[in-house]
Formats: C-alpha cells, sequence, structure tokens
C-alpha cells in the first residue's frame, strides 16, 4: 500500500499576486515544501492528486468570498513551480476535495496507507478535506510547513483542531528522511 498525496488548491489564484483570493507572500514560501514533499513521496511510489478549485461564474460561493477560481481561468491552473507534477488534477466546486468529486472512488481502489494533505488555505478547503478523509477513516498527516493561509489566526486554529479533533497527525516535511 502506498501513501496518497492531496494537493489542495495550490493555484494561480491564491498564490500569485493580483487575483482576489491571494493568500499572501508567506504563502508562496510553500511551494518549494510542497515540490520536496512530491519529490520524496513519488519516490516512494505515492499517488498524486491535485485538487483544483474549478467555480461557475455564478457559484454561490461568491455571496461570502470575491469570484475566484472561475472554469476557463488562468486562476484554477497549478502554480508552475508544481506543473510538473500534476498528472491528475481534480476540478472541485465546494470546501472538500471529496464534495461531487472523483477523489473518494480513486482512494477506494488504491487504499493508501495514509493520506496526507497539503496546500491552501488551511482553515478552509484543508480543514474540509481531513475531515472527510478521516469521517471515511484513512489515516490522515498534515505537513505543517506545507499548509498556509491568509489568515494566520484561523491558520493556527485549524492545525490545532485537525489534530485535537479530528485525528490527523500533524508533521514537518523539512524532517523528512
Amino acid at each position: 500500500m502506498n501513501n496518497v498525496v492531496i494537493v489542495e488548491d495550490m493555484l494561480c489564484g491564491f498564490l500569485e499576486e493580483g487575483h482576489p483570493l491571494y493568500c499572501g507572500a508567506d504563502a508562496r514560501k510553500i511551494i518549494a515544501n510542497v515540490q520536496r514533499l512530491l519529490e520524496e513521496e513519488g519516490k516512494k511510489g505515492a499517488r498524486i492528486f491535485f485538487i483544483a478549485d474549478s467555480h461557475a461564474p455564478d457559484d454561490l460561493e461568491f455571496k461570502m468570498f470575491p469570484p475566484h477560481c472561475v472554469v476557463g481561468t488562468t486562476e484554477c491552473e497549478v502554480v508552475p513551480e508544481l506543473k510538473k507534477y500534476a498528472d491528475k488534477v481534480i476540478p472541485k466546486q465546494r470546501y472538500s476535495s471529496f464534495f461531487n468529486t472523483d477523489l473518494e472512488k480513486e482512494l477506494k481502489k488504491l487504499k493508501p496507507e495514509k493520506v496526507i494533505v497539503c496546500g491552501v488555505c488551511t482553515d478552509i478547503c484543508v480543514m474540509q478535506t481531513v475531515a472527510d478523509a478521516r469521517a471515511r477513516d484513512y489515516r490522515v498527516e498534515v505537513p505543517v510547513d506545507c499548509v498556509a493561509s491568509f489568515d494566520n489566526e484561523a491558520h493556527k486554529w485549524a492545525l490545532a483542531h485537525m489534530e485535537k479533533v479530528l485525528g490527523a497527525r500533524l508533521t514537518h516535511v523539512k524532517e523528512m528522511k
């Protein structure tokens, strides 16, 4: 059994300046760590799934957040630094990567030993995906140096919540051997 890495919303719309939900310079700092994670896990035979926020122009989410990652725009594209790892991209319309996507079907086929979740935003899509993975009884790891958000306090709260309530194991990619 190999691991699965879920790369949550490492997209131009969240990680490149000028977009309405740009997570900021601090979020860009995780790109190198995510790249290292993908290199290490790829060597071990892990399957990598990139999840891409992909909204219709009239998506109801835009009542809470400004329009972002509209289908057909460059905002939905994986950031250039990680594009070479993005063999399998799963579009999503809601916070959780499991909601109305093929992710659950893919995981059932693979039966991974554990699921590693990284990306943005820690307190929104990452946490919702972790919650849904744990609800399906997967062992989940979250490398804390591979997640970020535009709200640092919410980021810290979400990490604690994922560990203490959801049962995810917090790790650090910089300590990988």
